[in-house]
């Protein structure tokens, strides 16, 4: 049996709403005119989705909901388990329906698993540069507006942790917050009155220097943001057992395994989920 990652399904109650809107989208006032003019209204295909590219497969179930969607009555068939690595040339789903709501649904669905996918594959990327050191590779909020759910699913998918769903998940105080404030130490004292004890502070430093003023008021983590490594190994070791690190800022397949090296507890990648390339996917209609 093929390997997959095991990752708890995404609930369709978060993913259909997404797909829905995206038909609206591209249906438009109108419908699809192309495909209702050449193509009459009980015709029957089928159609197999395709990897051009190998990569780890995420979102099939998503991208087999939009043609669902249009035609209840489809015969929706997943290939590949969700998480699967995959090579090119591989079938991923089977549907069979009616031809117009395949044909119309077609451009929907290859959307969302491409990017889903893409994401999957360059975390999954990621995560094997520092495997054994530690590491966990973790998301941000840089996502697409409307896609977060989705997008920080396929970070799973792909092997890596969630960062913050929302503002509201935990507090973490960056550069500009303390623009506002007359120290870290004030602006942790601020956070702790506003928000319950149960959420977690989490401080942006770029120096020791600030290092050393967010420890000595107890915060539960530390960003730190563009340090070269030999800062990161020095943070690390005066936060050891005081406070979880996150190391963020140049991160990419090149230099992932040095920065994990440091010791740093979490590795944040924005680029994730902000501009992972797509992964090549299509959809062919067949005998």
């Amino acid at each position: 049996m093929r390997e997959s990652n095991r990752v708890a399904s995404l609930s369709h109650v978060i993913y259909e709403p997404v797909v829905r809107r995206a038909l609206e989208e591209d249906l438009g006032h109108a419908g699809d005119l192309t495909t209702e003019a050449l193509v009459p209204a009980r015709h029957e295909s089928s159609a197999l989705v395709m990897a051009r590219e190998p990569g780890r497969v995420c979102g099939v179930e998503i991208a087999l909901s939009a043609f669902g969607t249009l035609d209840v009555a489809a015969e929706l068939e997943a290939l590949i388990p969700e998480g699967a690595e995959i090579g090119a040339g591989e079938s991923l789903a089977r549907i069979s329906g009616l031809t117009r709501h395949l044909l119309t649904a077609e451009r929907t669905a290859l959307n969302l698993l491409a990017r889903l996918s893409g994401i999957a594959t360059a975390t999954s990327i990621l995560v094997q540069r520092v495997a054994g050191s530690g590491a966990r590779i973790a998301c941000t909020r840089k996502t697409t507006p409307g896609l977060r759910a989705l997008e920080k699913y396929a970070v799973r998918v792909g092997g890596g942790s969630n960062h913050r769903f929302g503002l509201d998940d935990a507090v973490l105080i960056k550069d500009n917050h303390l623009l506002a404030v007359q120290s870290i130490a004030d602006a942790v004292n601020r956070a702790r009155q506003r928000c319950g004890h149960l959420v977690r502070v989490e401080v942006e430093v770029d120096t020791l220097e600030q290092l050393e003023e967010a420890l000595a008021v107890g915060v539960e983590a530390i960003l730190l943001d563009n340090m070269s490594l030999e800062e990161l190994e020095t943070a690390v070791r005066l936060c050891r057992g005081r406070a979880l690190t996150e190391a963020s800022g140049g991160v990419t397949r090149e230099t992932v395994r040095a920065i994990a090296a440091t010791g740093v507890d979490v590795i944040s990648v924005g680029w994730l989920t902000h501009s992972a390339p797509a992964l090549d996917v299509a959809f062919e209609l067949v005998e």
